[in-house]
This record gives C-alpha cells, structure tokens and sequence, in this order.
C-alpha cells in the first residue's frame, strides 16, 4: 500500500527537531480540509445546531454502512453505556461483569446506575477479558456483561454469548477503540443487545469534540435509549420518562458524516501501518508485538507493544523525539477509587502485570513509513544501548 504521504529521509527528525507525534489529527484535518469546512459553513449557514438533519443523516449513513438496525446519537462514549444500562434495568443491588484493563468510563457507569462493578483480569495475548474466569464472577446479582474491544480487537465473542445466554445476562459491547473491526465478518456491537460508541476525536472514527452513539437490533431498546437522551421526550414538551440531556450537536454529526466516507479507507492504513511495525520491530527480543486474534479484522486504533523497561524506553523515545502513551496506566481495580471492592492486584496477575509493560506507539493513517523506521530504528538502539 503506498504512503497517504511521502517518506523522508531516515535522519529528518534529528536534522529538522521535529517529533513524531502519538496522533496527527491536524494531519488528517489537512487531507480533507475542503470536506470538512463545507460540512461545518452548512451547519453554521442554516443555525440548525442541535438536532436536526444533520443528526439524522450521520445517524442513517453510519447504520447503513455498519449494518445496524437502530442507531442513536448521543453527547459522548460514556453516556451510551450508561443509557444503555438504565434503559436495560439495571440498577441498585445488581452486579455487571467488565474487563480489568480499560478506561473508567466502564467502572463508573456502572456505579452511576447504582449497580457494583465486578472485574475479570485479561488475557495475555490479547489484552481483552478472560473469558475462562468469567463464570468464577457471576453470582445471583449479575445482570449484565461488558466486554471491551480493546486497542481495535473484538473479543472472543462465541464465548461470550456462549456464557451470556447460559446465564441470561445482558451484553453490551464497548466499541468505543474498535469501529468497523470484526470478528468472523461480524463487526464489532452487532454480538450483544447493542453496541457503545465513542467518538472522541483521536478514535479512528472521531469528531471534533465529544460524541457517542449505540446501536442495536432491539427497535423497543432503541425507543428508549432514544427518548432518555432527550430528557425522556420524542416530541417536545411530551415527557413520557425522566431522561438526561445527551444529544449529538449537528457539528458534530456533519464532521463524523464526512470522516465515515473516509473510514475504510483510514483503518486500511492503520492495519498497513501494523503491518510496517511488525516488520522492523521483528526479532527485538525485549519487546512483544500485539497479537491478532484468529478470524478477526483489528482495525488498529492503537498500536500497544509489551516491553521491558518500558518507563525507561518510553523516556528514551521522548528524548528522541517520538511521542508515546499508556492504555492504561493502572488496572481499574488497582484504582483508589475502587478499594471499596475489596480488591488486591493479585486478583489480577495479568492486568497488573500489563501495567509495567505496555506502551502504545504512534499510530494514525497518516504516518509515514520512514517514521515507523525511525521508531524502531530508536527502540533497537534503547536495547542495544540498555
């Protein structure tokens, strides 16, 4: 696949003090500059800011290109599970079942519905939920299962419905870093009772602030989701439920509506770029490269290698000018805010263990083939170095 844009020469960096930066969004910007200011001078001209055709039409585009029965905007990723997890019944005195190493959002939204997070740690290879301790987590009060499609790779999931319809949970699929990815041709929230969304402007489908969205084959679940984004209304002034206040403004609709026409396009590049990494980062024995899990399309949101010394390394970089970060820095259990469970990080040998080797590179469509030999060039010195 050739460059989106042109390589440089191997010592640009060093000569030039530029950095390679975790993600380029100005880069992408760039690329479709034309797009975007029309989309954004039509929403501006017409003063149809919230709700309206723009919302409509991103909503209908985006379930027409995932296959997806209902879909529903709303103001970011964390509310969409949230919503999802009230409008499912869930609440006080019930338990969901999530993965150990994510973001809060899973933890909080979960406590926000007066329900008691229940961690599993992860798989080794993949990163994602164990599904062979699951069960050893599911008691009387268990209602529902999250899994996490983490870093763009869709769970394991004929093991999670497996499990979930043995004990009549709920699945909702967090797809928040996995848009587009799949799992024997089925993409990633079409599983479970729906699927959550973010688009939080560095996810590989981003808009230029916060956005989110579900989607799900359940037309009486959507009725709902869909009115308690909307204070409990469909018509204004007709309140059927109490609701909340997340809805998808029509800015960001007409950007998201504009990148979806690019997205396959962009994850392509993003797999390509994976596939670069692997290449020159091949045979460094202190790292480990990101596994792709059997039958699936990782679309590569992130790029997160194993690595001894990784603090080390992670500063080296920075000195030399690349920019990196952790997903995540802390197992959820391992945070102050969840020493109410009772938790120790030896309930979790894996995700605690990840917590001191993983580092995620730069990875975006936009970067160049000399950068990804750069930064390999650089991690085989640290080591060589070290």
């Amino acid at each position: 696949m050739p460059a989106i844009r042109r390589n440089l020469s191997a010592t640009w960096i060093n000569s030039l003090m530029l950095t390679i930066p975790f993600v380029n969004l100005k880069a992408q910007y760039e690329a479709i500059k034309p797009e975007i200011d029309g989309a954004i001078a039509q929403v501006i001209n017409e003063a149809s800011f919230i709700g309206g055709h723009f919302v409509k039409e991103f909503e209908s585009e985006f379930g027409k290109r995932y296959g997806a029965r209902n879909v529903i905007s709303c103001a970011n990723g964390s509310d969409s599970l949230y919503i999802l997890m009230r409008m499912l019944g869930i609440g006080a005195g019930d338990e969901v079942i999530t993965a150990a190493n994510s973001w809060i959002s899973n933890g909080e939204t979960i406590s926000q519905t007066g329900a008691r997070p229940v961690f599993i740690d992860v798989d080794a290879d993949f990163f994602s939920i164990d599904e062979s301790k699951i069960e050893a987590g599911i008691t009387e009060k268990t209602k529902a299962l999250i899994p996490v499609h983490l870093h763009g790779q869709v769970c394991e999931m004929e093991k999670l419905q497996a499990i979930c319809q043995r004990h009549n949970l709920f699945m909702i699929e967090d797809c928040a870093q996995a848009h587009f990815s799949s799992y024997k041709n089925t993409l990633a929230g079409l599983f479970g009772n729906a699927g959550s969304f973010s688009f939080y402007p560095t996810k590989n489908l981003g808009a230029y602030g916060d956005a989110g969205a579900i989607i799900t084959g359940d037309d009486s679940l959507a009725l709902q989701c869909r009115m308690y984004t909307q204070h409990g209304s469909l018509t204004k002034h007709e309140h059927q439920i109490e609701g909340i206040n997340s809805r998808l403004d029509a800015l960001q609709a007409a950007v998201l509506k504009v990148k979806l026409s690019h997205i396959e396009s962009w994850i392509q590049r993003r797999i390509y770029n994976a596939s670069l990494y692997d290449q020159y980062l091949g045979g460094i024995e202190e790292i480990v490269l990101p596994m792709v899990r059997p039958n699936t399309k990782h679309s590569f949101h992130l790029y997160v290698i194993r690595a001894r010394e990784r603090n080390e390394l992670k500063y080296f970089l920075k000195a030399n000018h690349i920019e990196t970060a952790l997903h995540y820095p802390r197992a959820l259990p391992n945070l102050a805010v969840y020493n109410y469970l009772g938790y120790k990080p030896s309930d979790f040998p894996v995700a605690t263990q990840l917590e001191h080797e993983i580092l995620s590179l730069p990875m975006y469509p936009e970067l160049a083939e000399d950068m990804i030999s750069y930064i390999a060039t650089k991690i085989k010195a640290f080591y060589k170095k070290g």
